[in-house]
């Protein structure tokens, strides 16, 4: 699997980190939009 599908914290020092995370899938997104529409959309 590649690397940027993984959650992964390097740490670059004095207390900074450079976090990376897999990407929502598409289908999710489309869930999550129909589920919550934006709100105040319809003022």
């Amino acid at each position: 699997m590649a690397d940027d599908k993984l959650y992964a914290a390097e740490y670059k020092g004095s207390g900074t980190f450079i976090i990376s995370k897999p990407k929502r899938k598409a289908a999710k997104r489309r869930q999550s939009k129909l589920k919550h529409p934006q709100r105040g959309a319809r003022k």
